[in-house]
């Protein structure tokens, strides 16, 4: 049995990064075809598709199908027997892989990873560490799983230590009946049940890793507890209503996914980790013989939709010519067309926005009366302007909403997700208006994007200002300026 060396993990988890960023699971892809088919509400179809489309482009391509790259999660399995020509730790040799796959030059993904939490929060640039959960096993091979986890749905994670006569399933609605859309749904639900805290935790994300069955567990009937467990919990949180990016809807979750472990006799432990619209996960075994290859779907896979029809809905808005009267004609759900000067904007530059304020002094530019898109880009290649940019969740930039309305004169801001009350407030106070593009529908979007200049603060990379000029790209409108919200009014009346 040939030896398997450090070269062949680095060079197949560096190939599966790259590969899972542009290609959608199969089965995921089949899935959210299958949802789109039988989706009634209009919105919710149009997101769907916007989604399908998306990830088409991205397999054409061979670009990120989002923005949010994702942490490096690597699941790795080290058969006992396994003859391993290792001389570093685990950890570096996949750190070497991580760093290889978001710093390629034809393909950068962008760096997400910071390196002090809670502190400066300096990006680490390359992307690592990864996050690794390794076991030892039965057997001469290395099974290796590689995901890419996104922040938007990595942040809606839930634990709890339920009483041991508590419902799982009254849980896990309740749960993400709180969520929002920040998930970015339709997605997964990974659980882990039992086991200890750490150990739920990592059998929730390591579920997600698992097929799409749903339809056919639904056709065979259920085995034992956990298949009617899955199947209950799906029916149920798909009765809320949610729908495709919250907009209200008959699909909120496309698989729930199931693990258990045994546990303290006093103890039910449950994680519940959701998984978004960019699902990504390849999973992959050496034996000594080489690295890993992929073979790409075949397109034949992704349904034949037109996005036209709504296009041909949609209503045509110039950035560069917004008044109170145009902003206050528009309602709940419109499909909408940007086109002119855009500002990005989102975690880091509000909260240097809000400093500079503080200070009394000038912000570096000029938002009265202005659009900002909360949005942190992939690097361009070849002749893009700017990689892929789709939204990110608006909810943390709700603490800096009044302040930044108040007093900068800002009117437009373009997101994904709902806002909370206190940004619902500010927005009516304000008369200003939230619009939401499509989370999972980054590269789709950065084709309208005709320019994009850094304008402030560069040293936020990914964060930075930049000023965009964008040419109808669509967008709906979320929250109108008397603080009506389509993440409230939608998902109320598809409930069951």
């Amino acid at each position: 049995m040939k030896p398997i060396t450090e070269s062949h993990v680095i060079d197949s988890i560096a190939e599966a990064l790259q590969f899972i960023a542009c290609y959608h699971p199969p089965d995921f892809v089949a899935a959210m075809a299958a949802a789109h088919a039988r989706e009634e509400s209009p919105a919710a179809r149009d997101a769907i598709a916007q989604i399908l489309v998306n990830s088409r482009m991205c397999a054409l391509g061979q670009r990120p199908i989002c923005q949010d790259t994702g942490v490096a999660n690597v699941f790795v399995d080290i058969g006992v027997q396994a003859r391993l020509d290792w001389q570093r730790p685990l950890q570096e040799i996949v750190d070497d892989a991580v760093r290889r796959a978001y710093l390629l030059d034809t393909n950068p993904l962008r760096a997400s990873v910071v390196r002090d939490p809670f502190d400066t929060r300096k990006n680490t640039g390359d992307n690592t560490p990864a996050m690794i959960l390794t076991r030892m096993v039965a057997g001469d091979r290395v099974d290796i799983t590689v995901s890419a986890k996104g922040g938007g749905s990595e942040n809606k994670t839930r634990f709890a230590v339920l009483n041991p006569s508590a419902s799982v399933a009254d849980w896990v609605v309740e749960q993400v009946r709180g969520m929002g859309a920040g998930w970015c749904p339709p997605g997964m639900l990974g659980i882990g049940i039992g086991g200890s805290v750490d150990r739920a935790m990592a059998m929730a994300k390591e579920a997600l890793n698992d097929p799409i069955d749903i339809d056919d567990l639904r056709a065979r009937g259920p085995r034992d507890a956990a298949d009617a467990l899955r199947l209950e919990i799906c029916d149920r949180v798909n009765a809320l209503g949610i729908g495709a990016q919250g907009l209200g809807g008959l699909t909120s979750v496309l698989d729930v996914k199931i693990r258990h472990f045994p546990t303290h006799a006093a103890s039910l432990p449950v994680a519940l980790i959701p998984n978004c619209a960019a699902t990504r996960h390849v999973h992959f075994t050496l034996d000594g013989s080489g690295p890993a290859a992929f073979a790409p779907p075949d397109l034949s896979l992704w349904p034949d939709i037109t996005l036209k029809t709504a296009a041909a809905q949609a209503r045509r808005i110039d950035l560069d010519a917004l008044d109170q009267d145009l902003l206050d004609s528009l309602q709940p759900g419109d499909r909408l067309l940007l086109s002119g000067t855009l500002y990005t904007g989102r975690d880091a530059a509000h909260k240097r926005m809000v400093e500079v304020l503080d200070r009394g002094e000038a912000l570096p530019v000029d938002l009265r009366g202005r659009a900002i898109y909360y949005v942190g880009p992939v690097d361009p290649v070849r002749n893009e302007v700017i990689g892929p940019a789709g939204p990110t969740t608006s909810t943390r930039m709700d603490r800096f909403t009044d302040r930044v309305l108040r007093d900068t004169g800002l009117k437009v801001m373009i997101g994904k997700a709902e806002r909370g009350p206190e940004a619902l407030r500010a927005i009516a106070e304000h008369g200003a208006v939230y619009m939401i593009a499509v989370g999972g529908a980054a590269y789709l979007v950065a084709q309208a994007i005709r320019e994009a200049e850094p304008v402030a603060w560069t040293d936020l990379g990914m964060e930075a200002i930049y000023r965009l000029r964008v040419e109808d790209m669509p967008v709906m409108l979320a929250v109108d300026t008397q603080g009506r919200s389509i993440h409230e009014i939608g998902p109320k009346a598809w409930r069951r």
